[in-house]
């Protein structure tokens, strides 16, 4: 079975819509299987770790979703280009995550056999997805769809050496890391008990707090129940996971009524638009505004009703914004809010580098930025968080936490933060004009921030772009354009 990808027509035919990941994408058991595969990756030591000190999936799970859903169709694109400069995009960004765990043991998100156990993962969840939702696949499309995977690693890494060629040799090459390396992770215990729990509303539902409260307690408990009970029996007898009674039972009914919409007429179930509707924002021009902005309004209605009707009615915001303080205009944001939303990338109640990188990521990935850009804009954030911990760590633990934030705000809008802003502005600047024109800036908001913005007299000097993005940066301004960016979860 040939499975390595020469960037020939043969591996043509193992991306783009005719492949079998293209064939499921959109299907709605695919969600329960990511997840299932997202634990089973956090199981891993070096994966584990790597994801409590660097990712902001607690912090910003919606985000996180979307931008690994747009990384997906890139790397399956049938355009060989795409599929290089999107694995090229993703080694820059692994390169740069590397560290130790609370046991001093070294990870390394470049490591092959780490890497090669991600793709696993998402092979063998997707087989399971369809045996539990009684369809299991035949050995033909199974070992077509394992070439796809193993074609997919071999984008990233050159060659797919670090996982067997043969299918069989597989199942026992999984096995043997189930049962040896797998471990009860901090990262697995925060996704399925802490991640459902504590679930921030996606930018559609962000209007309707009760709704979402009722909707999440409810849903929470069950996909971590579901989750555990589809997770392979000698891991969940290692790590200790408890079972609710009744649990395999729900999890076969999840799975079995979540394949029944695959008799539903096609196209009626796209994944790119559901992530988007959630993500997009109401001000946008966008055309698929308008329906999310009267769902929001219907939200906010069934919001209201269901605070009267149930004992949810006593139900307060867990992280309301703050009332602004006596003397403060109205847009002021509390530095506290300004530091959980924006600042504290990674949820962890703290200020450090990763949180920057995150940015730093995330404007990347939004922009989409060559390697030589990429690399200005890391550094910029890289002398940023030079100066904020020379500034801000006054007991010198290597971070800054919310008080010592809160006491050196104006710190934050350095020479560092300055350059940020130029460089951000000058990859929006494509002809290099020193202005950004009307539709630059359009380009800028609608690809980066998901907002569509009408700029004045046509152009945007680097000064005020500056400027701008320093006062929402240093947390002096709320309702800034520059809030989907950094703030949305």
């Amino acid at each position: 079975m040939t499975t390595e990808t020469t960037g020939t027509a043969d591996d043509a035919s193992l991306f783009g819509p005719k492949s079998q990941f293209s064939g499921f994408f959109d299907d709605p058991r695919w969600a329960l299987a990511v997840i299932r595969a997202t634990v089973l990756e956090a199981a891993h030591p070096q994966i584990g770790a790597a994801l409590v000190d660097n990712s902001t999936f607690v912090a910003h799970p919606w985000r996180r979703l979307r931008n690994t859903f747009v990384s997906m169709r890139r790397m399956f694109s049938t355009d060989l280009a795409v599929r290089e400069r999107e694995a090229a995009r993703l080694n820059r960004l692994h390169a740069r995550v590397s560290g130790s765990d609370s046991r001093g043991r070294a990870y390394d998100a470049m490591d092959r056999a780490t890497r090669a156990w991600v793709v696993a993962t998402l092979f063998e969840s997707a087989v399971t997805m369809f045996r539990l939702s009684g369809q299991p696949l035949d050995q033909d499309t199974m070992e077509r769809m394992y070439a796809e995977y193993r074609a997919f690693l071999a984008a990233l890494d050159g060659d797919a050496a670090e996982l067997p060629e043969d299918l069989n040799d597989f199942w026992r090459y999984f096995d043997r890391v189930v049962e040896n390396e797998l471990e009860n992770t901090e990262a697995a215990r925060v996704i399925l008990y802490r991640l459902f729990d504590h679930l921030p509303a996606p930018a559609l539902l962000d209007g309707a707090p009760t709704l979402w409260a009722a909707g999440r307690a409810v849903a929470g408990p069950l996909l971590g129940a579901i989750t555990v009970a589809s997770l392979p029996e000698p891991y969940r007898r290692r790590a200790g996971l408890p079972e609710m009674p009744g649990a395999p039972t729900l999890m076969q009914g999840a799975y079995l009524a979540a394949g029944l919409t695959r008799f539903l007429p096609e196209g009626w179930i796209n994944a790119e638009s559901i992530i988007e509707a959630l993500s997009l924002s109401p001000d946008s021009d966008d055309p698929r505004a308008r329906t999310v902005t009267a769902l929001r309004t219907r939200m906010k209605r069934a919001s209201a009703l269901l605070r009267l009707l149930t004992p949810l009615g006593g139900y307060t915001n867990p992280n309301p914004d703050p009332a602004p303080s006596a003397g403060t205009e109205e847009n002021r944001r509390s530095a506290e809010d300004f530091f959980r939303r924006v600042l504290d990338q990674t949820g962890d109640g703290h200020l450090d580098w990763p949180d920057l990188a995150a940015m730093a990521r995330e404007l990347s990935t939004r922009l989409d930025l060559d390697e030589p850009e990429e690399t200005r804009l890391y550094d910029a954030f890289a002398a940023w968080w030079r100066e904020l911990q020379a500034a801000l760590d006054t007991d010198g633990d290597g971070r800054v936490s919310a008080e010592e934030y809160a006491t050196a705000v104006p710190s934050l809008a350095g020479p560092a933060l300055i350059r940020v802003a130029e460089v951000l502005f000058d990859a929006t600047d494509k002809d290099g004009n020193g202005s950004i024109d009307a539709d630059e800036y359009r380009t800028l908001f609608r690809t980066a921030f998901h907002r569509d913005l009408t700029t004045t007299d046509g152009a945007y000097g680097q000064s005020a772009f500056v400027g701008d993005f320093l006062s929402f940066m240093a947390g002096r301004r709320t309702g800034s354009p520059y809030d989907p960016l950094l703030a949305d979860a």
